[in-house]
């Protein structure tokens, strides 16, 4: 019976042992901007949450085979986690909300994003339009809004470009 109560409560215990301290919004970005500093980049800044299908479609796109190569060439890419649900606040980096809040994005949903210098100097937004997040870009206007960001921050070929906005495109 004891050895029953002690695997009860060991059992229970271990979402509390598995929830990792997240890093400070300013530890995730520090290496990043250095890491953009020595490669001649800029950091694309994503905000998300686990529970975010828009966030995982923005990692997708990014992260897709046809277009990898030129947004890594290009970005330093670097994620923050914030508006979580109760039970995973755990998984939010202490002042990424702040950061968020700071740049006039709260309450714009995620993802959100931003496109530094290796400075850390905000040049874009995913607003494009005053209080319209683009978030992951889908829509003609979204898309076309994503693209005029990159070909001013990145050194891209046309035929990235049209690989680029035909991906995002697939999202709508």
């Amino acid at each position: 019976m004891k050895i029953l109560a002690l695997l009860l409560l060991l059992t229970s215990m271990l979402p509390v042992f598995s929830q990792e301290n997240k890093p400070a919004a300013t530890d995730v970005l520090k290496p990043a901007l250095a890491k953009a500093s020595v490669e001649q980049k800029n950091v694309l800044l994503i905000f998300h949450a686990s529970w975010c299908g828009w966030c995982r479609k923005m990692d997708s796109s990014l992260a897709d085979r046809t277009i990898k190569e030129a947004i890594d060439r290009n970005y330093v890419i670097a994620h923050l986690t914030v508006y979580e649900s109760p039970g995973k606040k755990y998984l939010e980096n202490p002042g990424a909300l702040e950061f968020l809040t700071q740049h006039g994005a709260s309450g714009q949903g995620i993802p959100y994003w931003f496109v530094l210098d290796k400075n850390g100097t905000v040049l874009f937004d995913s607003q494009y339009k005053p209080g319209k997040n683009s978030g992951c870009p889908a829509s003609e206007e979204e898309v076309a809004y994503f693209m005029n960001v990159l070909k001013k921050t990145a050194t891209l070929r046309e035929e990235e470009v049209e690989a680029i906005r035909k991906r995002f495109r697939q999202n709508e």
